[in-house]
């Protein structure tokens, strides 16, 4: 499946991976801040709750997909891995997420890289357990980035994706939607400097598949009993897999 359809500034002559990565460049100083200010700090629940759904198997070896400035990656040391390996096409993000690293002295135990989910260097069945927070949708091609995900995973480990959904009872819809379209795009733009980031991110929400039709997706490329566990009313989605 290609996601190409909706990118951060329609025309330009840039890839979707290429405007991704240099959208989330430029918001990289405040992202952040962005990021738990929008939520109003529900994101860190989450993620504890997405790091839980993987404790079972006791993974040592983790790769956070999409790892931005490396806040999956941090939550992960809650299980007590001997590495995590966070990865993403934005440099940007990178340095930011690697002075964090440095400042919570975890940089021996946390590797932040450059990585491409769709040409992930790493071997066939390589870590325990794969994370990945709020990135799937961002991939040029979804089943690419799936499809090396499940490779680089070994048999018995499992995944564990966070993406935003669409809540679908009322009032919650309805306030939901407002926020997404309206107040959300202006405060991002106002903090960030930025004008197309969180326009990018409520136009890419509406269009990403989400529930059952995901978790057919992960199937699709290989993933076993995938399941999807709406969260707070809808607004995020955990989704879970073995291979």
């Amino acid at each position: 499946m290609n996601t190409r359809n909706v990118v951060p500034v329609p025309g330009l002559n840039e890839g979707k991976k290429e405007q991704v990565a240099g959208m989330f460049d430029r918001i990289a100083h405040k992202y952040d801040f962005l990021n738990h200010l929008f939520s109003m700090g529900i994101d860190k629940g989450w993620r504890r709750k997405a790091i839980r759904s993987i404790y079972d198997i006791h993974p040592s070896l983790i790769l956070d997909v999409a790892t931005g400035t490396g806040d999956f990656a941090m939550a992960a040391m809650a299980i007590h891995p001997e590495k995590v390996t966070g990865i993403d096409i934005s440099e940007g993000m990178l340095e930011v997420g690697r002075k964090k690293m440095a400042e919570a002295g975890l940089e021996d135990r946390i590797h932040l890289e450059y990585g491409d989910s769709e040409t992930m260097q790493y071997e066939d069945n390589s870590f325990d357990a794969i994370t990945c927070g709020y990135g799937v949708r961002n991939f040029e091609n979804l089943e690419k980035g799936l499809t090396q995900m499940h490779r680089v995973l070994r048999p018995g480990g499992k995944v564990a994706i966070l993406e935003f959904s669409r809540p679908k009872t009322f009032p919650v819809k309805q306030l939901y939607y407002f926020y997404f379209r309206y107040i959300m795009p202006k405060m991002g733009k106002m903090v960030s400097k930025d004008a197309t980031a969180y326009t990018y991110l409520p136009e890419s929400v509406m269009v990403f598949p989400e529930g059952k039709e995901f978790t057919a997706i992960m199937e699709k490329c290989g993933f076993r009993n995938a399941k999807a566990q709406p969260l707070t009313f809808g607004i995020t989605t955990l989704y879970t897999a073995t291979k």
